[in-house]
C-alpha cells in the first residue's frame, strides 16, 4: 500500500492539537475550532498523544473499499474494451460510449467514471484534448422551435466500407433535439429533404440558421439586373423557407452555429463507431439505422428541457401543400409556337384558347425530387407534352469541313475614283513646290 496523503481537515487538526500541546489553546477551544464535540476532541487528543500526527489519519485511508469491483471483473472489462472498443486515438471509444456498449452488448454494468479511471491506468485512454480559443458563450434560446440550426458535415462516415457522404444535421437550439439524414452531397434536395422531415415531425420552426459553406445553396450573389432593380437575390431554398413563412438566417462564422458544429463532432465520434459495429455499408442502411435506433437513443440521452415550456413550432401544412413548397421553380418564356424549354427539354403547350398561356407569356416550370415536372401559368396548371428538340434551319447548319471556303476578292478602287482625288491633289502640290524652289536656286527638298 502506497503512502496516503493527509487531507486538509486532518492537517488542520494536527495544527490545532499542536497548539494545545504548547499550551496556546485549551482543548475545549480547539474542539470548537475543529467543529467537533468536547468528547470527540478528547478522543482526538488521546490519539494524537499516543501516535502523533499519523494517528489523526482516517482509519480507512488507503484501504480497498468493501464495495469495490473484483479484480477479475476489472480485467474482464478492460479486455473487452481493448478488444472491441479500443484502437488508435481516432477509432477508440471513450469511457462513456464504451460503458454504454458494455451494458447493451456484453451485459457488463460499470460506472463511466470508474471505467475512465481504469482505462487511464491501463493506457486505453488519455486526458489529451484539443482545446480551442476561449470565446464568450451565446445563451440558448428559451423555447423549443425558436431557433433550429442546420448544416452539412462531410466525413468518412462509413470508413471506406461504402461511399463518402454528407450528413445533414438539424438541431434545436433550446433542447439539443436533433434530426439527421445521410446523403452523397450537400445539395438543394438534401437540405430540402432534411427540413421537410423536421417540419413533418415537429412543425414549422420560427427561424432556421444555416451555414455559409455552400453560398449558392443558401445564398447567392445578385445578378446585374437584380442590382439595378434593388432586389434581394433569393435561392430555391430561400424561396421554400419564404413559402413556409420562416426567416432564413445565414451564419457568418463557425462560432455562430456552434450548437450544430458540436453535434457534428458528437456524430463523427459516436455515429461512426456505431455504424462500424453494425457493419453498415450504404447510405440507405445508414438512414434506416438513424431513424430507427440511433436518433431516438441520441435524443433520449442528450436532449434537455427548454427553459420555457411553450413550443414555438407552427402547425405543419398538409402533404399536398408541402409538395408545392418543396420543389424547384423556374420562370420560362413561351415561344411563338407555344414551346417551353427547360434544362434542354422541350415542352409543347396545349392551350385551351388563344388567351390562355399566350405566346411570349411567362410560365413557371416546377420539378420535384423524384423528377416529376409540371408547368403553371398564373397559378393554374397547363397541359403539355414533351417533344424532341426541333431541327435547326439549314442556314444555321455548319458546313462540311471538307468543303472549300470561297474567299471574297479584295476590292481595289478604280483610277479616277473619288477616294484617289486627295492623293492626286497632294502629289500635284508637291510637284509645284519642287519647281518653285528650283527657280529660286534653292535645293529641292524631299516631298
Amino acid at each position: 500500500m502506497g503512502r496516503v496523503e493527509m487531507s486538509k481537515r486532518e492537517l488542520n487538526r494536527v495544527e490545532l492539537l499542536g497548539r494545545v500541546k504548547s499550551r496556546q489553546l485549551r482543548l475545549v477551544d480547539a474542539g470548537l475550532l475543529m467543529g467537533v464535540s468536547y468528547r470527540q476532541a478528547k478522543r482526538l487528543w488521546k490519539r494524537y498523544g499516543a501516535e502523533g500526527a499519523a494517528g489523526l489519519k482516517h482509519r480507512s485511508a488507503g484501504r480497498r473499499s468493501n464495495r469495490a469491483y473484483g479484480e477479475g471483473f476489472r480485467q474482464r472489462v478492460l479486455g473487452l474494451v481493448g478488444e472491441k472498443y479500443g484502437g488508435s486515438v481516432g477509432e477508440r471509444f471513450g469511457p462513456t460510449l464504451a460503458g454504454e456498449h458494455l451494458r447493451s452488448e456484453d451485459g457488463e454494468e460499470v460506472d463511466a467514471e470508474t471505467l475512465r479511471r481504469w482505462m487511464l491506468e491501463a493506457g486505453l485512454w488519455s486526458r489529451e484534448r484539443r482545446r480551442k480559443p476561449h470565446r464568450r458563450r451565446r445563451e440558448r434560446k428559451e423555447h423549443l422551435g425558436e431557433l433550429v440550426q442546420m448544416d452539412g458535415s462531410f466525413h468518412d462516415w462509413l470508413e471506406g466500407r461504402g461511399p463518402g457522404g454528407c450528413l445533414m444535421d438539424l438541431v434545436d437550439d433550446a433542447t439539443n433535439r436533433t434530426l439527421a439524414r445521410l446523403g452523397e452531397e450537400e445539395t438543394i434536395w438534401a437540405a430540402a429533404g432534411a427540413l421537410r422531415a423536421w417540419v413533418e415531425r415537429y412543425g414549422v420552426p420560427r427561424v432556421p440558421l444555416c451555414g455559409m459553406d455552400w453560398k449558392n445553396l443558401y445564398r447567392r450573389p445578385a445578378t446585374a439586373q437584380e442590382r439595378l432593380r434593388g432586389e434581394e437575390p433569393i435561392t430555391q431554398f430561400g424561396r421554400m423557407c419564404g413559402k413556409l413563412g420562416i426567416e432564413l438566417i445565414m451564419a457568418s462564422s463557425p462560432q455562430a452555429k456552434g450548437r450544430v458544429e458540436r453535434i457534428h463532432g458528437t456524430h463523427q465520434d459516436r455515429l461512426v463507431k456505431k455504424l462500424r459495429r453494425k457493419g453498415i455499408r450504404t447510405h440507405a442502411e445508414a438512414n434506416r439505422y438513424l431513424e430507427g435506433e440511433y436518433l431516438p437513443e441520441h435524443n433520449g440521452r442528450f436532449e434537455r428541457v427548454a427553459l420555457r415550456r411553450e413550443d414555438y413550432h407552427r402547425r405543419a401544412p398538409g402533404s399536398r401543400e408541402l409538395d408545392k413548397i418543396f420543389r424547384l421553380e423556374s420562370e420560362r418564356t413561351i415561344s411563338a409556337d407555344w414551346v417551353v424549354r427547360y434544362e434542354n427539354r422541350f415542352f409543347q403547350l396545349e392551350p385551351r384558347s388563344r388567351n390562355y398561356a399566350p405566346a411570349k407569356g411567362r410560365v413557371v416550370v416546377w420539378e420535384r425530387p423524384d423528377g416529376q415536372v409540371g408547368i403553371e401559368y398564373r397559378g393554374r396548371a397547363v397541359g403539355w407534352r414533351e417533344i424532341t428538340a426541333p431541327a435547326r434551319p439549314a442556314a444555321e447548319e455548319k458546313k462540311s469541313p471538307s468543303a472549300p471556303k470561297l474567299r471574297k476578292p479584295k476590292w481595289v478602287p478604280p483610277k479616277h475614283h473619288p477616294w484617289r482625288e486627295a492623293a492626286r491633289r497632294q502629289m500635284e502640290r508637291n510637284a509645284a513646290g519642287i519647281a518653285r524652289r528650283s527657280s529660286w536656286g534653292l535645293p529641292s527638298a524631299a516631298p
